[in-house]
């Protein structure tokens, strides 16, 4: 039968299978953001909570431990998910960000992203000991995924975290995204969010680029670039820190 054909065409060819449907699943979710919130929640969020939506449901289904993975169709994705593509992503991230535009922020900017960093991994560490996690690894992940849902998992695999504390992380990662999202529009008169030096500083203390992009561009689409730009260095700020430093410290 022709659904056979088709199965079995897109089971041989499962990398290929995933990007397609990754780029599917992305495309909709940018709709979505669109259309239901006029960008004010990213399309990147709500991208990340469909997949987690669908590797439930596709674990449930399969009773396996790789959510859609385990179905044949969608094997690439544990592949396209695994830790090789993941670091590659991270690292080209970190390619595009240019250092002479961070000197622009000052130190004030630099500084910001430290204690970003700093803030978000005690308050997720915080959380992570109220939730009777005791151990410093699964304390450690965690509170890495507070600063962003990238640091969380990176710290985890360097840690040795179980896929469970990981995916934990991943999901502190998307609530304080979301939040920063939906919170920037409704502070930034407050905190006096109308500048290009403003939005730096803002951008290094909140960290998610997603959530600081969206909620800038819902605030004013011209701090966006700014904002952006202290908050890409984030992640990588705190990939080097979670798993050296603020882990011995937890330890």
């Amino acid at each position: 039968m022709l659904i056979d054909v088709i199965t079995d065409v897109l089971s041989k060819n499962d990398l290929v299978t995933a990007f397609a449907f990754i780029g599917l699943l992305v495309f909709v979710s940018y709709r979505f953001s669109y259309l239901l919130t006029r960008g004010r929640i990213h399309g990147s969020a709500i991208a990340i909570t469909l997949g987690l939506v669908l590797a439930y449901f596709g674990g449930k289904y399969t009773g396996g431990s790789k959510g859609l993975a385990d179905i044949p169709i969608f094997a690439g994705i544990g592949i396209m998910g695994g830790a090789m593509l993941r670091d590659f992503a991270i690292v080209s991230t970190a390619f595009g960000a240019d250092l002479s535009s961070l000197k622009k922020a000052g130190y004030v900017g630099a500084l910001s992203i430290v204690i970003g960093v700093i803030l978000s991994f005690t308050i997720g560490g915080i959380v992570a000991v109220l939730f009777g996690y005791s151990d410093s690894i699964s304390i450690a992940t965690i509170g890495a995924g507070a600063a962003t849902y990238i640091v969380g998992p990176v710290t985890g695999t360097a840690l040795g975290a179980t896929t469970e504390v990981m995916a934990l992380s991943v999901a502190a990662g998307l609530v304080k995204s979301v939040l920063v999202m939906v919170g920037t529009p409704l502070v930034a008169k407050t905190v006096g969010l109308n500048n290009p030096t403003s939005a730096m500083i803002y951008g290094g203390l909140m960290g998610t680029t997603s959530g600081v992009a969206g909620g800038l561009a819902a605030t004013d689409p011209k701090l966006v670039p700014y904002g952006a730009m202290t908050a890409t260095f984030y992640t990588g700020v705190g990939c080097l820190m979670a798993p050296s430093l603020l882990f011995m410290i937890v330890s």
